[in-house]
This record gives structure tokens, sequence and C-alpha cells, in this order.
């Protein structure tokens, strides 16, 4: 007779411990490795934290034929490599600010206090594809969270200063610097073979349904450690070599243009050099008046307009900023030529908000751009809110054009409709 296995059960060995998972909670997974093509896929998802203003957005036609509207305007030299799309939202996911949680997650009630998040699609995707990569993925902002969060939902620290992003990216250690990164990487490969005699010892005492799901976390330990040997590869070759100088951090958030500029070429560096092809940027938005003519008043008291047509006035000058400085990013991407394909056709960018409705903290009909990617694109796609499918059907979309053989993802039942490759 078998014995029956504590929850709280370590693998030990020489001061180590290596925590089990609860074992109902680790499932195969469904898709295989990536980029069968042989291209490299890439993915950058984009959260505005305080919203983006839905009426100066959104056309009132939808198809091809859509008007342009004020933030669309400074869209239109890549009018044919994006979407608007209007109507979706994450079902379940409220709690005004709190839903940024679940932006690429899809997790449900990010404002209740027993909230547990899920992991978000750039993970999931790392997870798979990371190991091409030297980094598997980056975490950026312009505030002070990310919006990437592992498989147990637990945050990941994402990164505010460029020059710290492009010196792990760009610039060469000493030799002291990188043979002390090796030890540190060979010191975790270590530890798993260290409680490999303790592993055989629990498979031995756990049942046929556990044995399985035990099978499944030592897949996952193996695959990290396989990870691990590829981190240690990647340390000892030379990084890429960029004719770009080191960017200067700008700490005054009032120069939120320039902090996003910084950012926004960062971020065509990491995907040009293919250093990784997965990225989140949380962007900028705290109460903060900042630098642009026709503004006296914090962003956020600004997103919190309460119909007032001379708040909307201003936030309307910021958001066409944002909106300026993504085309511009746009339009870089394009230029940089991939064989017969541009990087931006290389790459699925999302770029949105939680927020349908800042004002009053409103989580449905979320301000939705995707670009890039290869979709069939120039268009305004117009879902009415009760019958549109679930905004995560853009993260499948996400990683079908990576080339993961997926059809769901959280609560996505498939590809959005009218978002083909």
């Amino acid at each position: 007779m078998r014995s029956k296995l504590d929850r709280r059960t370590f693998l030990r060995s020489s001061g180590i411990a290596l925590g089990l998972p609860i074992l109902q909670s680790m499932a195969p997974r469904s898709a295989q490795a990536a980029n069968s093509s042989g291209e490299a896929r890439r993915m950058l998802a984009m959260c505005a934290p305080l919203g983006i203003h839905t009426p100066n957005l959104f056309p009132t036609t939808a198809g091809k034929a859509y008007e342009v509207t004020p933030y669309l305007e400074p869209l239109q030299p890549v009018r044919n490599k994006f979407s608007v799309i209007s109507g979706l939202m994450h079902p379940m996911v409220d709690g005004g600010h709190a839903a940024e949680k679940s932006y690429l997650t899809g997790a449900a009630h990010p404002g209740q206090p027993s909230f547990r998040n899920s992991i978000s699609v750039d993970q999931y995707a790392a997870e798979r594809i990371g190991h091409l990569t030297r980094f598997p993925f980056l975490s950026l902002t312009g505030s002070n969270t990310g919006m990437s969060y592992t498989r147990s939902g637990v945050l990941i620290p994402a990164e505010s200063k460029p020059s710290r992003v492009f010196q792990q990216l760009f610039l060469e250690g000493s030799a002291s610097e990188k043979q002390a990164q090796i030890r540190r990487i060979q010191d975790g490969q270590s530890i798993l073979d260290l409680v490999g005699s303790q592993t055989r010892k629990i498979q031995r005492a756990t049942g046929r349904e556990d044995q399985q799901t035990l099978d499944q976390y030592l897949t996952s330990v193996r695959e990290l450690e396989q990870r691990l040997v590829q981190q240690e590869a990647w340390a000892k070759l030379p990084k890429p070599v960029v004719d770009t100088k080191p960017p200067t951090d700008i700490e005054d958030r009032a120069n939120f243009s320039g902090q996003m500029k910084l950012l926004f070429d960062l971020i065509a560096l990491a995907l040009q050099t293919d250093s990784t092809r997965l990225i989140t940027l949380k962007g900028p938005g705290g109460n903060e008046v900042v630098s642009l003519n026709g503004v006296d008043d914090g962003w956020h008291n600004l997103s919190h307009h309460g119909r007032s047509p001379e708040k909307i006035d201003q936030l309307s000058i910021i958001e066409k900023e944002e909106m300026r400085l993504f085309s511009e990013f746009l339009q870089k991407l394009n230029s940089i030529q991939e064989g017969e394909k541009t990087l931006l056709d290389q790459t699925a960018i999302l770029m949105g908000s939680s927020l349908g409705n800042a004002s009053s903290h409103n989580n449905s009909n979320l301000p939705i751009v995707v670009a890039g990617g290869n979709f069939q694109h120039g268009q305004h796609l117009a879902f009415n809110e009760d019958k549109a499918p679930p905004m995560a059907n853009i993260l499948v979309s996400f990683l079908q054009h990576l080339e993961l053989e997926i059809d769901e993802f959280s609560t996505g039942t498939g590809t959005l409709t009218g978002l083909s490759l």
C-alpha cells in the first residue's frame, strides 16, 4: 500500500529545497515548438493604464471604408498594416483599474480580495519559444509595474530604465562578469541534479494518477534545466553589435514623449537583432502634468473627465501624442526589411487598454488596435457588445501568428473573426 504524500512535501538535498506543485495544477502542453517555417515571428503587447477616450478612437462605420477619427489620423501612413477593433472585453473581468492585471491573462474578477491571476499570453509563449533567443522575453514599463505573469499568477518585475535594458541586450561584460553569470546558471542546474534521488523516492510513493501528474511536473523541471543549459550557451556567445549609443534615461515623468520614444527605439532594436521575440510594455500614466502645450492638469485627473469638454480637450492632446509616437514606431518597423517582409509584418502588436471608459472605471468596449503580424488589416472590426467574442480570441490569434498549435487560451475560444492571417 502506497503512503499518502503531504502537499507540503519538498525535494531536499544539501540545504536546498525544491517545492512540489499541487498535483492537479499541471496540465500537458497543448502546443508544439514554434517557428516551423523558419521565420522569426514576434509579439508585442502594450497597455495604456489610463485608458483611451474611445469617441476619439472608434469610427462610426465598420469595414475598410471607415472614416478617419482624431486618434487614427496619425496612423494613416500605415493604414493597411493595422486594424481598430471595438466592442470587445474580457468576460467577468471588472474592478476598474484592477482589470489591468487581467489584460493579458483574462483571469476573472481581478478586483476581488480572493483574486488569483493566471499566466499571461507572453509567458505562455515564452515557455514554448523563449529558448530561441538570448532573452526569452522582455517586460518593460513606463510606469511602476509590468503586465507579465507567471504560470502561478505572480507578477514579473518590469524594467523601466532603457539604459539597463540596453546594457543587458548589447553591452559585453568583463571576463569576470561573464564567468560569474555562468556560475549562477550552473548553480541552477546543479540544484536539479542534487534533488534527483529524492525525486525517485517520491515517484515510488505516488499512486497512478499522481504519478502521471508528477511526471509532467518533473518534465517541466527538466525543461527548465535545458533552458539553463541554453542560457549558459548564450552567455558564452557575443552580443549583437548595434550602431546606437547607449540611451540616457529620462527621469522627468512629465516628459512622457521622450520616455516613450526611448522605449520604442529600444524595442525596435531588440526585435531587429532577434534578442527576444516576446515583449510587453505598460505605458506611462500617473497624475503628473505632462509637458505638452495646452495641458495644465494631471493625466489621471483628466482621465476622470466626467464629460467635461475642457478636460476631454486636454486629455485628447495627451492621447493624440501617444498615437503619434505609436505611429512613428510602426513606421520604423515597417521600414526594416526581413527578406520579402518587414519587421512590422513579422511582429503582431496589441495596443489598447483594460479600461473602456476610464472616467467611469468601465471595463467593457475596450479600445483596441492590432497592428502587424501579417494579419489582414486596413479595417474597423466592430462587434456588438452583447454578441462579441472574448478579447482573449485576439491572444489566440497572436499565439497562432507565433505558429503555436493552439485554439484556446484563457477565455479565448478561437481566433478573432476578421483578423485572419
